[in-house]
C-alpha cells in the first residue's frame, strides 16, 4: 500500500510541476514573466544594446509594432545584448524609449538561437518555439509585420 500511494505522490507531483511552464524570469521592472506570454504563441526577440545606433533608431519601431500587435497572440520581447541586470536594465531601457517588454535572462538557449555578434539582430519565432526568421540590421514595424503575416500564412 505504501508503495502505491509514494508512487501516485511521485506521478501527481510530476504532473503538477510539469504543468508549470519555462520560467523567463523576470522584466526590465523587476516583474515575473509568465511563460503564457511566451508559450504557444508566435513572438518577435530582437537583441540590442545602448552603444549601438541602428538598435536606437530601430526601438521607436519596435514599439510601434508592440502596440499594433496588442490583443493579438504574437508579442514583441526584447534582450540587452551586454546582459546588463536590474536598475541598470531597467536605466538602458528608460534611456532607448523602450515600451516593449525587455527580458533579464536571454532565452537563446531556449529556442537554440543562432549566436549573432552584430547587432540590431531580431527572431521571429513560432507558436511551437522554433526560430523561423532572423533578420539582420535596422527592422521597420512594417517590414516585420509583413514578414510575420508571410510566415504565418505558411504555417
Amino acid at each position: 500500500m505504501t508503495r502505491r500511494l509514494t508512487a501516485a505522490l511521485a506521478l501527481f507531483a510530476t504532473l503538477l510541476l510539469g504543468g508549470c511552464g519555462y520560467d523567463y524570469g523576470t522584466d526590465q521592472l523587476g516583474q515575473k514573466v509568465a511563460s503564457g506570454r511566451l508559450d504557444g504563441q508566435w513572438f518577435v526577440l530582437n537583441y540590442w544594446a545602448e552603444w549601438c545606433g541602428p538598435c536606437r533608431t530601430e526601438i521607436p519601431q519596435l514599439n510601434a509594432l508592440s502596440e499594433q500587435l496588442k490583443g493579438q497572440k504574437i508579442g514583441v520581447f526584447g534582450v540587452n545584448f551586454d546582459n546588463v541586470q536590474g536598475e541598470d536594465l531597467k536605466s538602458a531601457s528608460e534611456k532607448l524609449g523602450i515600451t516593449f517588454t525587455v527580458l533579464a535572462q536571454d532565452p537563446a538557449d531556449r529556442f537554440d538561437l543562432p549566436h549573432s555578434e552584430a547587432l540590431p539582430v531580431t527572431y521571429i519565432i513560432d507558436d511551437k518555439g522554433k526560430v523561423r526568421e532572423q533578420l539582420m540590421g535596422e527592422q521597420t514595424a512594417v517590414g516585420v509585420m509583413a514578414k510575420l503575416k508571410a510566415l504565418q500564412t505558411m504555417n
